[in-house]
Protein backbone atom coordinates (compact mmCIF):
# COMPACT_ATOMS: atom_id res chain seq x y z
CA UNK A 1 0.00 0.00 0.00
CA UNK A 2 1.81 3.50 -0.67
CA UNK A 3 0.12 6.70 0.63
CA UNK A 4 0.73 9.62 -0.36
CA UNK A 5 0.72 13.57 0.96
CA UNK A 6 -0.06 16.48 -0.79
CA UNK A 7 0.86 20.13 0.31
CA UNK A 8 1.62 23.29 -1.43
CA UNK A 9 -2.16 24.52 -2.95
CA UNK A 10 -3.73 27.59 -1.33
CA UNK A 11 -5.08 31.19 -2.70
CA UNK A 12 -2.76 32.95 -5.14
CA UNK A 13 -3.32 35.76 -7.45
CA UNK A 14 -3.40 35.84 -11.49
CA UNK A 15 0.13 35.65 -12.33
CA UNK A 16 1.76 34.10 -9.33
CA UNK A 17 3.48 30.94 -8.43
CA UNK A 18 2.47 27.63 -6.27
CA UNK A 19 4.95 24.52 -5.55
CA UNK A 20 2.95 21.45 -4.63
CA UNK A 21 4.82 18.33 -3.21
CA UNK A 22 3.87 14.73 -2.82
CA UNK A 23 6.07 12.75 -0.72
CA UNK A 24 5.17 9.06 -1.06
CA UNK A 25 5.66 6.20 1.73
CA UNK A 26 7.30 2.82 0.36
CA UNK A 27 10.49 1.97 -1.20
CA UNK A 28 9.67 1.84 -4.83
CA UNK A 29 9.03 5.39 -5.29
CA UNK A 30 11.96 5.52 -7.70
CA UNK A 31 10.50 2.67 -10.21
CA UNK A 32 7.27 4.58 -10.10
CA UNK A 33 5.40 7.06 -12.56
CA UNK A 34 4.30 9.75 -10.81
CA UNK A 35 1.96 12.62 -11.56
CA UNK A 36 -0.41 15.56 -10.82
CA UNK A 37 -3.92 15.67 -12.14
CA UNK A 38 -6.32 17.91 -11.14
CA UNK A 39 -10.32 18.32 -11.35
CA UNK A 40 -13.04 21.09 -10.69
CA UNK A 41 -16.50 20.03 -9.93
CA UNK A 42 -18.91 18.82 -12.71
CA UNK A 43 -16.13 17.55 -14.42
CA UNK A 44 -13.59 14.90 -15.29
CA UNK A 45 -10.39 14.71 -13.66
CA UNK A 46 -7.73 15.72 -16.29
CA UNK A 47 -3.79 15.06 -16.85
CA UNK A 48 -1.79 17.92 -15.67
CA UNK A 49 1.86 16.46 -16.20
CA UNK A 50 3.81 13.51 -15.62
CA UNK A 51 7.49 12.18 -15.08
CA UNK A 52 8.53 8.76 -15.42
CA UNK A 53 10.52 6.66 -13.20
CA UNK A 54 13.14 3.72 -13.27
CA UNK A 55 15.89 6.89 -14.16
CA UNK A 56 14.28 7.97 -17.44
CA UNK A 57 12.86 10.99 -15.82
CA UNK A 58 10.48 11.79 -19.29
CA UNK A 59 8.14 14.54 -18.78
CA UNK A 60 4.78 14.86 -20.20
CA UNK A 61 2.63 18.74 -19.94
CA UNK A 62 -1.04 19.08 -21.00
CA UNK A 63 -1.13 21.75 -23.55
CA UNK A 64 -2.88 23.77 -21.20
CA UNK A 65 0.06 24.48 -18.43
CA UNK A 66 2.96 23.68 -20.70
CA UNK A 67 5.98 26.83 -20.38
CA UNK A 68 4.17 27.15 -17.32
CA UNK A 69 4.26 24.69 -14.81
CA UNK A 70 7.31 22.05 -14.21
CA UNK A 71 6.92 18.45 -12.34
CA UNK A 72 10.52 17.04 -11.10
CA UNK A 73 11.14 14.43 -9.12
CA UNK A 74 13.52 13.54 -6.07
CA UNK A 75 13.96 10.44 -5.57
CA UNK A 76 15.87 10.64 -2.19
CA UNK A 77 12.98 12.14 -0.77
CA UNK A 78 10.45 9.91 -2.27
CA UNK A 79 8.98 13.45 -2.96
CA UNK A 80 7.43 14.92 -7.12
CA UNK A 81 7.25 18.45 -7.24
CA UNK A 82 4.90 21.00 -9.09
CA UNK A 83 5.60 23.91 -9.83
CA UNK A 84 3.27 26.29 -11.53
CA UNK A 85 4.33 29.77 -12.78
CA UNK A 86 2.21 32.34 -14.12
CA UNK A 87 -1.09 30.87 -12.87
CA UNK A 88 -4.51 31.87 -14.14
CA UNK A 89 -7.95 31.95 -12.64
CA UNK A 90 -8.84 28.41 -15.15
CA UNK A 91 -6.24 26.83 -13.28
CA UNK A 92 -8.12 26.80 -10.26
CA UNK A 93 -9.09 23.09 -8.90
CA UNK A 94 -8.07 20.48 -6.29
CA UNK A 95 -4.80 18.39 -7.60
CA UNK A 96 -4.13 15.42 -6.96
CA UNK A 97 -0.96 13.15 -7.09
CA UNK A 98 -0.55 9.82 -8.65
CA UNK A 99 1.88 6.92 -8.22
CA UNK A 100 1.53 4.84 -11.10
CA UNK A 101 3.61 0.90 -10.83
CA UNK A 102 1.00 -1.97 -12.33
CA UNK A 103 -2.03 -0.19 -10.15
CA UNK A 104 -3.21 3.56 -9.37
CA UNK A 105 -2.47 5.40 -6.04
CA UNK A 106 -3.81 8.84 -5.55
CA UNK A 107 -3.79 11.69 -2.62
CA UNK A 108 -5.95 13.38 -0.60
CA UNK A 109 -5.99 16.29 -2.96
CA UNK A 110 -5.10 19.84 -2.56
CA UNK A 111 -6.71 23.08 -3.59
CA UNK A 112 -5.43 25.82 -5.59
CA UNK A 113 -7.34 29.20 -6.28
CA UNK A 114 -6.81 31.58 -8.70
CA UNK A 115 -8.11 34.97 -8.12
CA UNK A 116 -8.14 37.31 -11.21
Amino acid sequence: QVQLVESGGGLVQAGGSLRLSCVASGSIFSLARMGWYRQVPGKQRELVATITGAGSGSTNYADSVKGRFTISRDNAKNTVYLQMNSLQPEDTAVYYCNFRIAIDYWGQGTQVTVSS
